[in-house]
């Protein structure tokens, strides 16, 4: 069309065609202010719009409204036939345009929406032909209904995406400015809903078959499963049909299927096999929530098993099988048991429950049984490394379990008073001492590291402090400490964990054998004044009574060599320490012999009282057992400890006769001239060093006596500063203070005691109220 000659105006508004239609293309209007007389305008003061020159719209042929809805009605039909459309798509899109252009969108919309209702409406029949007795065990029929159910729908949302695009202009226009109508898709979908899912018999087929092709892959078999996913794409997207009518129901089944599978393969199955079959079990559930289910199930239907299969059965799983998976160590078992168990409300819980148990039962029968006594303290090592590891790899260092792995260990540990905390020295005696080639020095540092663990669970630690101190003094003394950096560590380890106080005495002992090194220093330079030296290089080392464990002194003929030297020493000493005492302890004494042979010279590195009886066959050749207690004075039982060892061990430097391996009061022993042996200095076992049953329990009595003491300065200590206390308050304060286990009939036969020694006394109108005694 030709562009009118231009005027002089303030709006100007263009036209276009399209079709032979003239439709209204655009408006741009600018309103200026009038600067002189002149022609019709807008004026600031009227704000009015005037436009000239502006044609009518265009009125549209008769017919055509007719005439095009007939062609979109063809267009429509052929969609839904599946047969090709006579016009093209773009005309017909137009033809929506200009249908909605002239105030026709209403009836458009209407008529669409009455056809495609028309067709679903008859979709209908062919599903109704289908024999609707359903058995769960007709697998073919259900299938074959469920392909045409999803033909169906397959075919309907093809045909409602091609209807939607020809009858786009009206879905963005009208049916957008109408809130209360839904979208041709939403139309689609109401449609296919209200007269073909919501059919009775037609939803019930549909998800029956839906259940009994999910029930067939729970029980191994393949099927179609892009079709599962298609239907329920389908009954999700047909809005409440998928949470009402068939979740519901899934939900329902899974719970009576799970619930009883769990009851049959609890009795079927051993535990791994279970919680094997369990973690299976969800992995499938939660694929079939990938693969065709709507996420909205998967937090219902995980639940759903891991009640029924887990939950249902969390303590007869335990009862039946944790022990065994500990017992054997079996790490990715008790990995799965942790994680599965993780997953259900109250699983951790139970759990712990069982761990704890386990540990105090195979804890107790580790303690308790005197016959492991021997490998107590590293079978407890070798325990706890075990639950450690189990903590660590299988239970993701949870801090529940690690705490309730310390208090169970606490409880076990102190089931049997007292051994633990002797035994646990015995290692360490083992581990320092010299000759212990089984470790380095960083594995050595390590097993203390660990030994230390054990160490902080018993209570009796006054107990190993006193075992303790005894080894220490036998290592330092005879110089069967493997290394002095070794022995300061686990002292330092001692003093961190218990405090000053605890190592003060062992710290002492220390510090008197540095000392004794600087006397005997001082004491080789006195001798070198002396006349007669004498053939003895003796070296003494000077302990402080109240540092050291307590010997009992025996009394013991030395020869006269060795009483003068000793008589030296005591000169020497006292003269640098006038009011000191000495005491010497004969039980401690070491020498080196040198003895002649046929065979040429060696050098016996023996105790005191092997010493004694060595030195007698300088006299003679042959000697009798009671000629020998004579000469020597040693007590009975020791003699015949030193004899075997010099008669029966291995390095025979006498003859028994008779032979045996037990020392008879009529025994005689002869000087083995012809000994022979490939070591030059040959070290000759220590059996008066070895400690007896009595030694243990007199070093048990002590540390019971000491316990006492320090009860007694413990109840004088609070009631001191209290005055006056209840009966029940003074125990409760006694339990803070003491670090020791203690029984409360212990408590009250002390406080008995101190009221008995006038420290205390008891009120006279309550036996239960106790008065200091200033």
């Amino acid at each position: 069309m030709a562009d009118e000659p231009q005027k002089k105006s303030h709006l100007s508004a263009l036209v276009g065609h399209t079709n032979g239609l003239t439709k209204p293309a655009s408006l741009a209007a600018t309103a200026t202010r009038s600067t002189g007389g002149g022609g019709g305008g807008a004026t600031a003061s009227s704000k009015k719009l005037v436009i000239k020159n502006f044609r009518e719209r265009p009125k549209l042929p008769d017919n055509y409204t007719q005439d095009t809805w007939q062609k979109l009605h063809e267009a429509v039909g052929a969609i839904q036939s599946s047969i090709s459309i006579k016009y093209n798509l773009e005309e017909l899109y137009q033809a929506v345009e200009n249908l909605c252009s002239y105030k026709v969108s209403a009836t458009l919309y209407k008529q669409l929406r009455q056809v495609c209702e028309e067709h679903v409406k008859a979709q209908i029949l062919q599903f109704r032909e289908y024999p609707f007795v359903m058995h769960r065990t007709d697998s073919l029929d259900s299938l074959l209904f469920l392909k045409k159910i999803n033909k169906c729908w397959q075919d309907h949302c093809r045909q409602m995406i091609m209807i939607r695009s020809i009858f786009l202009f009206l879905d963005r226009t009208y049916v957008l400015q109408n809130s209360v109508l839904p979208s041709i898709w939403d139309m689609g979908l109401e449609l296919f809903r209200n007269h073909i899912i919501s059919d009775k018999q037609v939803q019930t087929k549909t998800i029956d078959g839906i259940l009994l092709l999910i029930e067939r892959e729970r029980n191994g078999e393949a099927v179609d499963r892009s079709l599962l996913r298609s239907l329920l794409s389908m009954l999700s997207d047909l809005q409440q049909v998928y949470k009402e009518s068939f979740e519901q129901r899934f939900l329902e089944e899974t719970n009576c299927l799970y619930a009883a599978e769990g009851q049959r393969l609890m009795q079927e199955r051993e535990v791994p096999e279970y919680l094997h079959h369990v973690n299976k079990r969800l992995e499938e559930e939660g694929d079939r929530v990938i693969t065709y289910l709507d996420h909205s199930t998967q937090k219902p239907l995980i639940a759903c098993v891991e009640k029924q299969l887990l939950g249902e059965h969390l303590s007869a799983i335990l009862q039946k099988g944790l022990d065994s998976l500990l017992d054997e160590n079996r790490i990715s078992d008790l990995t799965q048991t942790y994680q599965l168990f993780s997953r259900v409300k109250g699983g951790q819980q139970i759990l712990l429950q069982h761990w704890s148990e386990y540990i105090k039962n195979f804890g107790t029968t580790i303690v308790v049984n005197p016959e492991k006594d021997k490998d107590m303290v590293q079978e407890l090592l070798d325990f706890k490394d075990k639950v450690d590891h189990i903590i660590e790899v299988c239970f993701q260092k949870n801090e529940k379990f690690i705490n309730l792995m310390k208090e169970s260990f606490e409880t076990f540990i102190n089931k049997r008073p007292n051994k633990p905390a002797e035994l646990i020295a015995k290692y360490v005696d083992s581990k320092l001492r010299a000759g212990n080639k089984e470790a380095t020095d960083e594995e050595l540092e390590r097993i203390l590291d660990k030994i230390m663990i054990i160490f902080r669970f018993i209570h009796g630690k006054d107990v190993f402090e006193a075992f303790y101190k005894k080894d220490l003094a036998k290592r330092l003394l005879v110089g069967k400490s493997a290394s002095v950096d070794a022995e300061k560590s686990m002292l330092s380890k001692l003093k961190h964990e218990c405090g000053a106080a605890f190592t003060s005495k062992l710290e002492g002992m220390f510090k008197d054998m540095e000392l004794s090194k600087d006397v005997m220093v001082q004491f080789k330079q006195y001798m070198q004044n002396q006349s007669d030296p004498g053939n003895i290089d003796l070296t003494v080392n000077i302990l402080t009574m109240g540092y050291w464990p307590t010997y009992t002194p025996m009394e013991v003929h030395l020869n006269s060599e060795m009483i003068k030297l000793q008589e030296v020493f005591k000169t020497f000493y006292l003269g640098k320490h006038s009011g000191r005492k000495l005491q010497w302890q004969t039980t401690l004494g070491h020498a080196v012999l040198k003895a002649e042979f046929k065979e040429g010279k060696k050098e016996f590195q023996v105790s005191l009282f092997q010493t004694l009886v060595l030195l007698m066959f300088n006299e003679g050749d042959e000697f009798t057992f009671e000629e020998i207690k004579m000469a020597t004075g040693v007590e009975d039982s020791e003699l015949r400890r030193t004899l075997q060892s010099l008669a029966c061990g291995k390095a025979r430097v006498l003859i028994k006769n008779p032979k045996g391996k037990d020392v008879e009061d009529g025994d005689k022993f002869i000087f083995n001239g012809d000994f022979k042996h490939k070591l030059f200095r040959i070290k000759i076992n220590q059996i008066q060093m070895k400690e007896t049953v009595e030694e243990q329990v007199s070093t048990t009595e002590r540390v019971f006596q000491d316990r006492q003491y320090q009860i007694d300065a413990a109840i004088v200590r609070i009631m001191k500063m209290r005055k006056t206390l209840g009966h029940n308050l003074l125990v409760s304060e006694l339990y803070n203070q003491l670090k020791f286990p203690v029984k409360p009939g212990d408590l009250k036969k002390r406080i008995e005691s101190l009221i008995d020694r006038d420290y205390m006394e008891r009120d006279k109108d309550n036996p239960n109220q106790y008065h200091y005694v200033a």
